[in-house]
């Protein structure tokens, strides 16, 4: 008898244990979420970040916390969240630096981006403009390569460090047209600006607001947008793809990811608050506006997305032989 009731029972225990986890799935987030960024408040990994961190705490009422930890271009802040548990409450503001260009730069760098991480959206883009000092005499794309190819070794080109986007940029160009300009590389944005607009060094790629503005004041003349399509504040001004060099294309990009092993539930939830909160019709304006490309889609679309930068900048490192300084 004692058998036959425990055999009875047991359906109705594993009911009861299903319906338990149901419920604790359906509570997440049940405390405070981290979204750890990489580098330091007021970029643009950071403004993004801190625009899903609102939005999903408007959702879901549970604190959504930017923790910003920069050094070491990202790698040390990218492992941690990597090796966290992958409980959902911790996750990453994503960045290419530390996932698509740093691994084949560095070695040991303590994880494998495609394989420790799970991607949950891509919520921006951006790009930047090839910029040249007023006194280059270089008026289109195809005017720099010339000028290039004519003194091989002459021309500059700054970057905020070795192995930023803004380095491999310059040297996708390099490779494509076949050139062999310098690269000058500096410790940020800011310094690399200066010299140029100093005229220390010949070619940078800028910020399409800064651009935009360095131009208006005659400092900078802009060749081209280094993105596939044209920006919508500098509407005349060709991509380099159209202005001689076909196929460049060159882009930062903003994401939420997790470490591998997050619940695919947890990842949809996330992946569909960001798409309907902070990818709204409204928010959309507002990424648009201040010069963002806005994206979002599935976890699928975005994995793919980081499968297809991680071999191209693979490429790019590899032909240009660049080493990491840090």
């Amino acid at each position: 008898m004692a058998s036959s009731i425990i055999r009875s029972n047991v359906p109705a225990a594993l009911l009861l244990l299903a319906a338990g986890s149901v419920c604790a799935q359906a509570q997440y987030p049940s405390r405070p979420i981290r979204i750890i960024v990489p580098f330091a408040a007021g970029g643009p990994t950071d403004f993004n970040a801190r625009l899903v961190s609102q939005r999903l705490n408007e959702a879901w009422g549970q604190p959504v916390i930017v923790e910003n930890r920069p050094a070491a271009g990202g790698v040390p802040a990218t492992e941690f969240v990597a090796k966290a548990a992958p409980d959902g409450y911790t996750l990453l503001g994503a960045n290419p630096g530390p996932l698509t260009i740093a691994p084949h730069i560095r070695g040991n760098l303590g994880y494998d981006p495609m394989k420790d991480l799970v991607p949950i959206v891509l919520v921006t883009t951006t790009t930047s403009a090839t910029v040249v000092h007023p006194l280059v005499p270089a008026r289109s794309v195809k005017d720099l390569i010339a000028l290039a190819r004519k003194s091989p070794g002459k021309l500059s080109f700054g970057s905020p460090g070795v192995g930023t986007v803004g380095h491999l940029t310059m040297e996708l160009f390099n490779s494509m047209a076949g050139l062999k300009m310098v690269h000058v590389p500096y410790k940020g944005v800011a310094p690399a600006q200066v010299d140029l607009l100093a005229g220390h060094i010949d070619v940078l790629t800028m910020s399409i607001p800064n651009a935009l503005e360095f131009m208006k004041q005659g400092r900078v003349r802009v060749l081209a947008v280094n993105g596939l399509q044209r920006a919508p504040t500098l509407p005349d001004m060709p991509t380099v793809a159209e202005a001689g060099l076909a196929g460049f294309e060159s882009r930062n990009f903003n994401g939420i990811m997790g470490p591998a092993g997050m619940a695919r539930d947890q990842v949809v939830r996330i992946n569909a608050e960001v798409n309907k909160r902070v990818l709204s019709p409204e928010g959309r304006e507002q990424l648009t506006t201040v010069g963002y490309d806005v994206f979002g889609g599935s976890p699928e679309d975005f994995g793919a997305f980081l499968k297809r930068e991680f071999e191209k900048w693979g490429r790019v490192v590899r032909a240009a032989n660049v080493k990491a300084e840090f």
